[in-house]
């Protein structure tokens, strides 16, 4: 309340203020006259401290590193207390932004059969690959990664990045992989998730040209990483 009758004594006056507030003129004066609290103390010292850390990581860094940065350099602090004291000063950290959905169906469109039924296992090489998109938020742009497994191996065979979801994307992964294994038996199953770029007819015609066929599985569902924890970890 006195920071905002400091702010605008000039223009109205204190009295005037005071009366449309409903807050006695002598109680603003006592507030004024009366020593710093010792929070209030405290927080003159550490908002400096704040803005400096701050500042000097690209004024990316929110309330938790913040804090973690300060304890440290041997400044003491809370982490809430640092929230607020941010909160005061107008600085945040940055934010992400939503989850971007990679995978759109298509339910108008044809889709081959489910023919893996998430049972993931292969005897031999290219009986069985596995395709799948993510992505990755940068500083300029999001970037989409494509890529391709033989769950034989659990080898990425073919992979793709791009700023766009279009089916040349998921398209390119698979070109990759039939240059990386140029014998490639006829039957191969190529199983997806039903986003609109694998049951795309490009998708499925170059599919038919190599002999490889199709297996279209739900929504998000390419591979189910709970039953095959080694997705994490496969090496490209």
């Amino acid at each position: 309340m006195s920071a905002y009758i400091d702010t605008h004594r000039d223009q109205y006056g204190v009295e005037p203020i005071c009366r449309t507030l409903g807050i006695a003129p002598s109680t603003y004066y006592a507030a004024k006259m009366r020593s710093p609290s010792a929070r209030a103390i405290r927080a003159q010292a550490l908002e400096p401290e704040i803005t400096r850390v701050y500042q000097s990581n690209d004024c990316v860094y929110g309330r938790h590193k913040i804090w973690r940065q300060l304890n440290r350099e041997g400044i003491p602090v809370g982490r809430d207390q640092v929230a607020r004291l941010m909160r005061g000063l107008g600085i945040a950290g940055v934010v992400r932004g939503k989850v971007k959905r990679t995978t759109t169906s298509n339910p108008r469109a044809e889709r081959a059969p489910d023919l893996v039924e998430r049972r993931f296992a292969a005897e031999r090489p290219n009986q069985l690959w596995v395709a799948d998109f993510t992505y990755a938020t940068t500083w300029a742009h999001t970037v989409y990664v494509a890529f391709v497994i033989d769950v034989f191996s659990r080898r990425i065979v073919g992979w793709r990045a791009d700023t766009s979801m279009r089916t040349d994307l998921v398209l390119d992964a698979l070109e990759m992989g039939i240059w990386a294994r140029d014998e490639i038996a006829r039957g191969l199953i190529c199983h997806s998730d039903a986003g609109s770029q694998y049951v795309a007819i490009r998708y499925t015609e170059r599919l038919g040209e190599i002999g490889a066929v199709p297996s279209i599985g739900s929504v998000g569902d390419s591979y189910d990483c709970e039953q095959n924890p080694g997705r994490r970890s496969v090496a490209a």
